[in-house]
This record gives structure tokens, C-alpha cells and sequence, in this order.
């Protein structure tokens, strides 16, 4: 069994196209040894977002703190602390931070 906190792990920017203020830390992940899945926590500053994007697997999201919108093809919904989000496999997605306080969310998707 690991146990650990996440401020043990490294806060680490996300840098791809499309994302604005936006950091993650992989809680538990292959590195652990994880067999099956990836666990990572993601903060996106007041006005920060995800990329508009989609990929060949599923992830659960789970709001820790902060409002924002979760966008998909169909038009957004809106998140905050207390909700989950499944994001379908092919799903086009995007998170945007609408608050004035940082957007903290979990999010599991498969070990690739």
C-alpha cells in the first residue's frame, strides 16, 4: 500500500496548446506501480482552461473546489466542488475555470 499527500508530489504546469494556468500532479500512477489506472489532480488558476479535445479513453472527474464550466460537444455544464463528470471515450471536452478561486479537480483515466 502507498500512502502519501499530495503536496509530496511535484505541481507541474501543463504545457500543450490550449491550456491556460492550468497544473497537474499524478497523485498514483505507474510510477507507484498503479496496474490499471491514473489518478491526477489537476488546478486551473482564475481563468484558466483545458483544450477543447478528445482522445480514445475514458476519465472520471471529481470537483474538489472552485466553479468553472465543463465544456462538451453538446454545449457546457456547469461544475463545482461536490460534482462528478464522465467523460466518454471520443468525447469532446474542455474545463474552464469561471471563479476567482483556483478550479482543483481529480481525475482518473486508464493506465495507457
Amino acid at each position: 500500500m502507498i500512502v502519501k499527500h499530495y503536496t509530496e508530489v511535484s505541481n507541474q504546469a501543463v504545457e500543450v496548446e490550449g491550456a491556460v494556468a492550468v497544473k497537474k500532479r499524478v497523485l498514483i500512477g505507474e510510477k507507484d506501480g498503479a496496474p490499471n489506472f491514473v489518478m491526477r489532480q489537476f488546478t486551473l488558476e482564475a481563468g484558466g482552461k483545458t483544450p477543447f479535445h478528445t482522445h480514445n479513453w475514458e476519465h472520471e472527474v471529481y470537483v474538489l473546489s472552485g466553479t468553472g464550466i465543463a465544456r462538451h460537444s453538446d454545449g457546457q455544464s456547469h461544475i463545482s466542488a461536490g460534482c462528478a463528470v464522465l467523460v466518454l471515450p471520443n468525447e469532446e471536452h474542455g474545463f474552464v475555470n469561471t471563479g476567482n478561486e483556483p478550479l482543483v479537480f481529480l481525475c482518473s483515466i486508464p493506465k495507457l
